[in-house]
């Protein structure tokens, strides 16, 4: 009985204890439950009120933003995202969609002149992986724009290199096109802006304004930190912006800007051009294939003598003959060029060995200034000195074989006792003719090539050849380089395959991708085709001249813009004086009728601008609507008024044309009334 009772108790006492210890169990996890509940209670109200922060910081800045893009653009708010791709073209102007352009236009973007834009990389790229591919994008640069077109595809910018440089998206591994903030923007007009070279080769061009003036004419905005990148005659030369007034971003359209260009501090001094002093040989080395240029002066009195024929300018090269069989060729060209080569030059020497190059002013007289000299590595490494060196010029001594027969063949006869070799053609004594005959006919030999007749020795005989193709003579080690040189076709980066000379003279006159001289801007610049315009044609401008020539430049006596190919024309027909008198003096008389007899029976006038002839009762009032409307002719009287007499009518006419017709046409005289008549009168007469 004790035993079970016992039994009993164990068995209640560890019911009991289980029953505490899951009841124990039961409430910790009752707590670890609620702590749980409250700690996720917690955090869902931490994030609710994160993110009710964010969202009022993205209200805030978003707000902020508004007034700032609306402070940026003087009230016109346009903050977009686009897909950028990059095209082709020069300057900072990019090609936004129509849709950009209903909404500025729609805010009155229009009325606020040229329109400005800051582009930046858009860090929070719709593909959403862009800070995982562009890590180093955080930091991105800023640039601004122009705009030239609204034509791209909806959602897409299209940047020229300029912008897409600048912009920072060169540097990106891209797999796709990235994505760009484009903000509109207002900037003040540039006053200062300075320019660093990255290296000293922008020391070579000589005319650094009109570089610098027909680059920039192709942008409409500049940044601090841009890099400019400037072609001139084949040559890229990078320049960083460094400093901007009055900002650090500006816009340089319409406006006088002053542009220092400054080297980087412990720069070289000179660039691939290496000053040559008059007398001072220079020595180097040049690789085939490859150009080292150098240049020299000449000053106001050489130049002189030059052209009096008193000096020569010699130009040396010699080579080292230790160069196993290396060569060079030598070019010399006047500024503008700058790097002679095989195709822009204008003196030049292909002979073996050492070169000389004569320049002289007999034939077209020499300018001052800048000389180039190109030395080309035409067959291994060569090793050479170079020197320039002035001469003077005096009686010449000696004679040539046979010049002095052909001087007796074309003027005096012979003197008495001399004769003419038979064989050499030289005019010797008579007493020793028989002794020079026989000793020339033994060691001379003549050329039988046509228009060749050289005298030479037998030894020297033996090398002397003809070009099969041009009939130079030549050397025989001196046939294969001249084959090659000049006869060798040769192909122009526009295509045409040509010989060297004619290869030059197509480089020099015909290429549309010839480097000239604007006349207009002073750059040297691609001609381009042919002028589109008949006019400009005649006048001889290329495709360049006529474009850069459209620009308006004010008059300096009467303010007008006139455009600048136009400029001479406005200036003799409207300012001076000589030519317009008797031009309108003649015109008018020659247009108004005078017979008042003639006037009455036929009623036959004609139009002094256009020459339209008006016949009938009504002629007089035909013309009158004709000045007006055809002409824009505005004066207090009208030419013509009905109901006058016949000879008070031609005396209004004079008195009024006199005071109409103000321009008078350099061809022919005619005198009309406005530019835009003379302008109309060429295109329609001559």
């Amino acid at each position: 009985m004790d035993f079970e009772l016992k039994a009993a108790k164990a068995k209640w006492e560890r019911e009991q204890k289980q029953r505490k210890e899951e009841a124990k169990a039961k409430l910790q996890r009752e707590k670890k439950a609620k702590e749980e509940a409250a700690r996720l209670r917690e955090a869902l109200e931490t994030a609710q009120t994160q993110r009710r922060l964010q969202e009022a910081q993205a209200v805030a800045a978003e707000k902020l933003q508004e007034e700032r893009d609306s402070f940026d653009g003087d009230g016109i708010r346009f903050n977009v995202v686009l897909q950028a791709t990059q095209v082709a073209g020069d300057g900072d102007k990019i090609k936004l969609p129509p849709s950009a352009f209903e909404h500025l236009s729609s805010q009155g973007a229009l009325e606020k002149g040229p329109m400005f834009f800051e582009i930046a990389l858009n860090i929070e790229s719709p593909t959403a992986t862009a800070s995982e591919e562009w890590p180093d994008a955080i930091d991105n640069k800023i640039t601004h724009c122009g705009v030239l077109e609204f034509t791209a595809p909806e959602g897409f910018a299209e940047l020229p290199p300029h912008v897409w440089s600048n912009a920072g998206l060169s540097d990106l591994p891209l797999k796709e096109c990235p994505y760009v903030r484009i903000r509109y923007m207002r900037l003040p007009k540039c006053t200062f802006a300075k320019l660093q070279p990255d290296n000293s080769d922008f020391a070579d061009v000589p005319n650094h304004k009109a570089v610098l003036e027909t680059k920039l004419r192709q942008h409409a905005t500049l940044s601090e930190g841009d890099f400019l990148v400037i072609q001139h005659e084949g040559v890229e030369y990078k320049m960083c912006v460094s400093d901007l007034k009055p900002s650090a971003n500006v816009s340089v359209l319409e406006t006088d800007m002053e542009v220092d260009v400054v080297s980087i501090p412990g720069m070289a001094s000179h660039g691939r051009l290496s000053a040559l002093e008059l007398g001072k040989p220079q020595s180097g080395c040049v690789e085939e294939g490859s150009y080292v240029y150098y240049k020299f002066a000449v000053d106001v009195k050489v130049l002189e003598a030059l052209n009096r024929g008193d000096m020569n300018l010699i130009v040396h090269l010699e080579i080292n003959e230790d160069g196993k069989g290396s060569d060079a060729d030598l070019y010399v060209a006047a500024h503008p060029v700058l790097f002679p080569s095989q195709h822009q030059h204008q003196w030049a020497s292909h002979d073996l060995g050492s070169k000389i190059i004569h320049l002289t002013g007999r034939e077209k007289p020499l300018s001052s200034g800048s000389y180039s000299i190109a030395v080309y590595g035409y067959r291994g490494r060569a090793m050479y000195k170079v020197w320039v060196q002035t001469q003077p010029t005096g009686p010449v001594t000696g004679q040539r074989v046979g010049l002095a027969s052909r001087e007796m063949e074309g003027g005096s006869a012979l003197q008495p006792g001399f004769e003419v070799c038979e064989n050499c053609r030289q005019v010797i004594p008579s007493r020793t003719a028989a002794l020079h005959e026989a000793y020339c006919r033994r060691h001379n030999i003549v050329c039988t090539h046509p228009g060749c007749g050289v005298v030479l020795r037998q030894e020297e005989f033996k090398k002397h050849v003809h070009c099969s193709k041009c009939g130079q003579s030549l050397q025989q080690e001196e046939l294969e380089k001249h084959l090659k040189v000049y006869h060798e076709p040769q192909v122009c980066r526009c295509g045409a395959t040509l010989e060297r000379d004619d290869m030059v003279k197509h480089q020099a006159s015909n290429c549309p991708l010839r480097t000239i001289m604007c006349r207009f801007c002073g750059d040297m610049v691609q001609a381009g085709k042919e002028a589109e315009n008949f006019r400009d044609r005649l006048r001889g401008l290329t495709q360049h001249e006529s474009q850069c020539g459209s620009r308006t430049s004010p008059c300096e006596v009467c303010g007008r813009a006139i455009m600048l190919k136009e400029m001479d024309l406005h200036r003799a027909a409207a300012h001076d004086p000589n030519s317009r008198e008797g031009m309108v003096k003649s015109s008018v008389d020659a247009n108004v009728t005078g017979d008042t007899h003639l006037a009455k029976q036929t009623k036959f006038m004609n139009c002094p601008v256009c020459n339209l002839t008006f016949e009938g009762a009504a002629a007089d009032t035909l013309m009158n609507a004709h000045l007006d409307d055809e002409h824009f002719l505005r004066t207090t009287h009208h030419p013509v008024e009905q109901g006058q007499g016949d000879q008070d009518m031609n005396a209004a006419l004079s008195s009024s044309y006199k005071r109409s017709l103000s321009v008078a046409c350099p061809i022919c005289g005619l005198a009309v009334h406005s530019e835009r008549d003379l302008s109309v009168h060429m295109d329609m007469v001559h």
